[in-house]
């Protein structure tokens, strides 16, 4: 059984398919968009992940507009959300919103470490996680 469901919203497809891997090896439940717009999407049309991995840098809807639209939509603004960026890039620490903040590359203790860091803050708060999308 999948321990929790991530998004991972990255533009370059190998990367997204590496984190998707990753984090499938480990139990996840992982989905998967192109894009900011392609996660919104995705999330407007019923998928409800435990917690969203997003790359700020993305053309056509990068990850800053996507948290913007997201913190306006009650229906998708607890989902927690964890960005990344290139190594040594500082809009990181511009993203308050976030949960959490990783650089390019990823190394597999730290993404991991990171995502349960997370999840079990959120469990510790009471706060239930999204449900499951349908048929997920």
């Amino acid at each position: 059984m999948p321990r929790a469901i991530v998004l991972v919203v990255d533009d370059d497809e190998d990367h997204r398919t590496i984190l998707a891997e990753t984090l499938a090896e480990e139990g996840y439940q992982v989905e998967t968009a192109v894009h900011g717009g392609d996660a919104l999407t995705q999330l407007r049309a019923g998928m409800h992940p435990h917690l969203i991995l997003l790359d700020l840098m993305m053309p056509e809807v990068d990850g800053w507009t996507f948290m913007a639209a997201q913190k306006r939509d009650l229906g998708l603004a607890a989902i927690p959300v964890v960005v990344f960026t290139a190594s040594g890039n500082r809009a990181l620490t511009s993203a308050p919103v976030a949960a959490g903040y990783l650089t390019k590359p990823i190394g597999r203790q730290t993404l991991l470490q990171t995502l349960e860091t997370i999840l079990r803050r959120i469990a510790s708060r009471g706060s239930p996680p999204p449900p499951a999308a349908p048929g997920g």
